[in-house]
């Protein structure tokens, strides 16, 4: 308790608290009563931006616990009798102080973490990970910063890389020319629409990702892997499936040159956290979560929050292992019948996977026409959101020959 005291009479010093508040010194560090008087101190540093005096915080306090019982105000003075009398720690001794106490709280943190690994209540080491990037960097009040190389070189070579993987669609390819490794790319459409010939369609049509060389994992947990497998041979070969039958020969020496580049695996009630060892192992450039919503582990109870988890840990994979992940999803019944459509119909998500994403494509077609005989071909792909080099944004018009799985413009 001594100790504490010492430590909130130095925190009493505006420059000693700038230095060590935020995530270095949280009120939890500190036992119950104390973390009372840290919450109030760092309520009357915020608003007074000044050196404090022990009469000071306690006039702070009593101020803004007006509702205080008579024995607990007895309780609180004494603690502030004691205060007074004891010596501010200050300099190097209160900051090992500080840099001990938070050790501890943060350990304690990762020992919770540890008995629901244990009880298997949680799966996923995506929380630790996150509590690992909170604390990193502020576990000792001192700090290094290795600063990033932002030289003309380094920045050069990097904008170089922005479009390492070019697209194969010569409309979306004029306004974004591709994407590579660290980019988190969504994709929505309503039912029906072309989700999965869009990706076949980009990995194994002419000139898409596969025979520019990119090693493509697809993770299906939707439709069947043969049904996926059957849209990467057509895409391939520009073969409907009955041309395939029917000149196999052709269609294989035309498939060759794709299957190579493309691995796809049923991943019907995997999570994120079998596709991070699936990634890790297998190194790919280029990864296809289809459905991206359904590799998402429950959170929380609400759908937004833990689709939002899910985006993160799907772009801290395409960060961390250098790859491209692109993430198929619903659109809400919003966007049934519209041609121009916007981000907030994701469905079941607000504003995570838009947060997340480096890329946004939404892909609609034209209102169903009463009494139309012919299918219409048309697709709009929407850029709804976009990070990449030019930042362009808007709709591009191209057509979908949907027995082959091939998007042309």
């Amino acid at each position: 308790m001594t100790m504490e005291l010492g430590l909130l009479k130095a925190l009493l010093n505006k420059e000693f608290y700038e230095k060590n508040r935020g995530l270095r010194c949280p009120p939890e560090i500190f036992s119950k009563d104390v973390r009372k008087i840290k919450d109030c101190l760092d309520l009357a540093m915020e608003k007074y931006k000044a050196d404090l005096t022990t009469e000071d915080l306690q006039a702070v306090f009593h101020a803004t616990n007006k509702t205080m019982t008579t024995a607990t105000k007895v309780s609180y003075d004494d603690l502030f009798r004691k205060m007074q009398a004891t010596k501010a720690i200050h300099g190097e001794i209160a900051e090992d102080a500080l840099s001990s106490l938070f050790q501890q709280y943060v350990g304690e943190q990762v020992a919770q973490m540890g008995f629901s690994f244990v009880n298997g209540e949680e799966e996923s080491l995506e929380p630790l990970r996150r509590l690992l990037d909170d604390y990193k960097n502020d576990f000792t009040p001192s700090i290094r910063v290795d600063w990033d190389d932002i030289s003309i070189e380094t920045l050069m070579a990097a904008n170089k890389q922005e479009s390492q993987w070019k697209f194969n669609i010569p409309s979306l390819r004029k306004k974004i020319e591709g994407v590579s490794g660290g980019h988190l790319i969504m994709v929505g459409a309503r039912p029906n629409t072309g989700k999965t010939s869009f990706h076949a369609s980009l990995i194994a049509g002419p000139d898409g990702f596969a025979q520019q060389g990119a090693k493509c994992i697809v993770l299906c947990n939707e439709e069947s892997y043969e049904r996926v497998g059957a849209r990467y041979l057509s895409a391939a070969t520009n073969m409907t499936m009955d041309e395939v039958h029917s000149n196999v020969s052709l269609a294989a020496e035309r498939y060759d040159t794709v299957k190579q580049n493309v691995r796809i695996k049923d991943s019907t009630n995997k999570n994120l956290s079998w596709v991070e060892a699936v990634v890790k192992h297998e190194k790919p450039d280029i990864v296809i979560l289809d459905m991206g919503d359904k590799f998402s582990s429950k959170t929380s109870d609400k759908t937004d929050v833990y689709l939002k988890d899910a985006s993160i840990y799907a772009r801290n994979i395409a960060k961390q292992y250098k790859c491209a992940v692109i993430w198929m999803s619903q659109l809400s019944a919003a966007a049934e019948g519209k041609v121009f459509l916007d981000q907030s119909m994701m469905e079941g998500s607000k504003t995570g996977k838009a947060a997340e994403s480096d890329l946004m494509v939404l892909i609609s077609k034209n209102p169903q026409v009463e009494g139309a005989d012919e299918q219409d071909t048309q697709r709009h792909l929407n850029i709804a959101k976009n990070k990449l080099k030019g930042g362009w944004h808007g709709v591009i018009h191209c057509d979908l020959d949907g027995d082959r799985s091939l998007y042309t413009s």
